[in-house]
């Protein structure tokens, strides 16, 4: 069974219609039916999850897991992402740098290596 269909077994049977479920959720009419050939994002499918009781994991798989280590996959992971959490410059740094093009996330790396040196007292 894939997310689509899980969502929608959830939906039907509590009897909710996919634009109730949208509007519900504040999801664009149609999101729903995108779903069928692509994944809802991970803000989304937490939202959906929130919204019937169950786990992200559980609309992933179908399946609860045993023992939850947390969100993230490993602890470096876990610490970026809190570090990202609580420092109000990583983030706003972090949001604007998610629809950014390769070449630009680059040069930006590149310049904020540069100020680091700079810093240091480095010279190039």
């Amino acid at each position: 069974m894939t997310v689509y269909e899980r969502i929608e077994t959830l939906r039907k049977s509590r009897g909710i219609s996919q634009g109730k479920l949208e509007k519900e959720l504040g999801f664009s009419n149609g999101s729903v039916s995108k779903w069928k050939n692509s994944m809802p994002t991970p803000e989304r499918l937490q939202k959906l999850a929130d919204y019937f009781h169950v786990t992200v994991d559980f609309l992933m798989t179908g399946e609860e897991k045993k023992q939850s280590t947390g969100y993230y996959f490993n602890e470096d992971t876990a610490a970026i992402a809190q570090e990202i959490f609580e420092n109000k410059e990583l983030r706003m740094l972090f949001d604007a740098s998610r629809n950014a093009k390769p070449e630009d996330l680059m040069t930006v790396r590149d310049m904020m290596l540069a100020l680091k040196r700079k810093e240091r007292g480095e010279s190039d």
